[in-house]
């Protein structure tokens, strides 16, 4: 008996590279991208939606927001104060093997009494 293997080519009219790669013409990576800024998906979401490969999606919104804010970072920080409050010791707890219980708030004072009781 004979085994036959053949293989199904479908012309998609798709460009791949050389490795077998699609190759997404710039208008339609455009188009993606802003589909996706106004989907409100995460870009895993939008990626797997349209059928395009994660990394390769989020590489082509990075590209696009470096081109509408150049020299601009894409993560800012603006320097915030708190309120301070009153400084108030914490509290301390110590758990001795006997299960007594000592708390305190200074841990010299803790640490003094936790020797008078050991001894």
């Amino acid at each position: 008996m004979v085994t036959t293997t053949t293989e199904l080519i479908i012309d998609t009219g798709e460009k791949r590279d050389r490795l077998g790669r699609r190759v997404t013409p710039a208008k339609r990576r455009a188009e993606l991208v802003r589909e996706y800024q106004e989907s409100g998906l995460t870009q895993a979401e939008f990626a797997r939606r349209e059928g395009v490969k994660y990394p390769t999606f989020a590489h082509w919104v990075q590209r696009t927001r470096k081109k509408e804010a150049p020299g601009k970072p894409l993560v800012q920080f603006a320097q915030v104060r708190l309120p301070t409050a009153p400084a108030q010791p914490t509290p301390l707890e110590v758990r001795l093997p006997d299960g007594t219980i000592v708390r305190g708030n200074q841990a010299k004072d803790l640490a003094q009494l936790v020797r008078a009781l050991r001894s």
